[in-house]
C-alpha cells in the first residue's frame, strides 16, 4: 500500500502535467505498475536497513521527478529548448516524458547496493521503460527509441561520475541532489544509531528544512535551501553543488542557501 506521501506527490506530479497528455498517460500508468512499485519499496529497504544510506525509495525517487518536471517547466516557460528540441528530434513532451521515466526509476540499482548502482538501475530500468513507452507511443518506434536513450543517459549520470549531453539528462542530476531535506533521514536516523562513517550524510540532511525551486531573476531556474543549522551546508556543497558543476544545466541555475533567519550565500 502506498504511503501518504507518496500519493501527496503523485497527486503533485499530475497537476503539473495537465497540458501534457501523453505524460499524463505515462505518469497514471507507471504509479500503477506493481512490478515498479515493489522495485522501489525493496530498493528502499536496502539502502535504510542493510546499508544504513538515506531513503532511496518510492517517495525520493517521486519527489526527484516532481523536481524535475517543475524545472524543466520552468524552462519551456523561459523559451529554453531541451536537447530533443534543439536537434529537432523531438517535442517538449518527448523531453519531459524522459525525465519522468528516468525520474521514477533512477535508484532501481540500489536493490542491488550502492557501488554502481546507477549501472544496474539502467539494466532494472529497461525492460520497465520500454514497457510503459510501448503503451504511450505503440506506433512510434522512433519516440521510443530516442525517449529510451535519453532515459538511460539520465539514469547512468545521476551520481555526477559520468559525462552527460542532454539538458533533460542534466535536470535530473540537479533533481535528485534537490532531494535532500530531513524526511530523507527520518528513518535512518531512527533505526541506525550506532555511529559510523558517512553519518554526516544523515545529520546534514536532517538540517535541510525546506528546498524552494523557482523562477529565478539572473537565471531561469532558483533553487533556495532553507537549513537549521550550519551543518546543512555540508549537503549543498558537497552533493548539490556537485551535481549542479556536472549538469549540462548549470547555466540555467542559481542556487542560495543559508540558515533561517541568517542572509541566504549566493553560490551561483
Amino acid at each position: 500500500m502506498k504511503s501518504v506521501k507518496e500519493i501527496s506527490v503523485e497527486s503533485k506530479i499530475i497537476k503539473r502535467l495537465q497540458d501534457n497528455p501523453n505524460c499524463l498517460k505515462l505518469v497514471n500508468y507507471l504509479f500503477e505498475d506493481e512490478e515498479l512499485q515493489e522495485m522501489q519499496e525493496y530498493a528502499n529497504n536496502v539502502s535504510i536497513k542493510r546499508l544504513g544510506y538515506n531513503d532511496h525509495g518510492p517517495v525520493h525517487m517521486r519527489q526527484v521527478t516532481a523536481n524535475a518536471i517543475k524545472m524543466l517547466n520552468i524552462l519551456q516557460q523561459s523559451g529554453i529548448q531541451t536537447s530533443l528540441e534543439k536537434e529537432e528530434i523531438g517535442t517538449f513532451e518527448d523531453s519531459m516524458c524522459a525525465v519522468i521515466l528516468a525520474g521514477v526509476m533512477h535508484d532501481l540499482g540500489m536493490m542491488i547496493g550502492r557501488q554502481g548502482h546507477e549501472e544496474m538501475s539502467v539494466i532494472l530500468a529497461k525492460p520497465l521503460v520500454e514497457r510503459a513507452l510501448m503503451h504511450v507511443f505503440p506506433d512510434d518506434l522512433h519516440k521510443r527509441v530516442v525517449i529510451r536513450s535519453i532515459v538511460i543517459e539520465a539514469i547512468i549520470g545521476h551520481m555526477s561520475s559520468r559525462k552527460i549531453h542532454s539538458t533533460e539528462a542534466g535536470i535530473i542530476l540537479i533533481a535528485d541532489g534537490c532531494d535532500m531535506t530531513k524526511g530523507r533521514a527520518r528513518i535512518p536516523l531512527s533505526i541506525n544509531t550506532t555511529p559510523r562513517v558517512g553519518d554526516i550524510h544523515k545529520y546534514s540532511a536532517n538540517a535541510i528544512n525546506r528546498i524552494r525551486i523557482q523562477h529565478g531573476q539572473k537565471k531561469p531556474i532558483k533553487i533556495s535551501v532553507e537549513m537549521s543549522a550550519d551543518v546543512g551546508f555540508f549537503q549543498v556543497e558537497e552533493v548539490l553543488i556537485t551535481k549542479i558543476e556536472s549538469s549540462p544545466a548549470k547555466q540555467y541555475v542559481e542556487l542560495y542557501a543559508g540558515v533561517e533567519g541568517q542572509e541566504p550565500k549566493c553560490y551561483l
